[in-house]
């Protein structure tokens, strides 16, 4: 596995240069992907293409909000999968998504 890379100086400013702010804004992010995360897996259960894509847009601009571009990316091709209502092509993204957002443990 490797380690996510982010934009920590990116973040920073994002958050005014503030370390608890920002600190604030990575548990949002924590806890808000983690929600999509379980969104995604249920909609890709229940076969809700468009439901789906919508929880990975989420992940995306939340992700790119805080400058961690690798996340977004992954996240935003899990959402044109299921904007396109590729099911079975995102269900290979879910692993390394799970993986990304448990890096997010990482991120101070």
């Amino acid at each position: 596995m490797t380690t996510m890379q982010w934009d920590r100086n990116f973040a920073l400013e994002q958050a005014g240069d503030d370390e608890e702010m920002l600190a604030e804004l990575l548990g949002l992010l924590r806890s808000s992907s983690a929600d999509d995360l379980a969104a995604i897996k249920a909609a890709m259960a229940a076969g809700d293409a468009m439901g789906m894509g919508n929880a990975a847009h989420s992940i995306k601009g939340a992700a790119a909000s805080l400058g961690i571009e690798q996340l977004a990316t992954l996240a935003e091709t899990m959402e044109k999968a299921g904007r396109a209502g590729d099911i079975e092509g995102a269900s290979m993204l879910v692993a390394p998504l799970s993986a990304m957002i448990a890096e997010l443990a990482n991120c101070k």
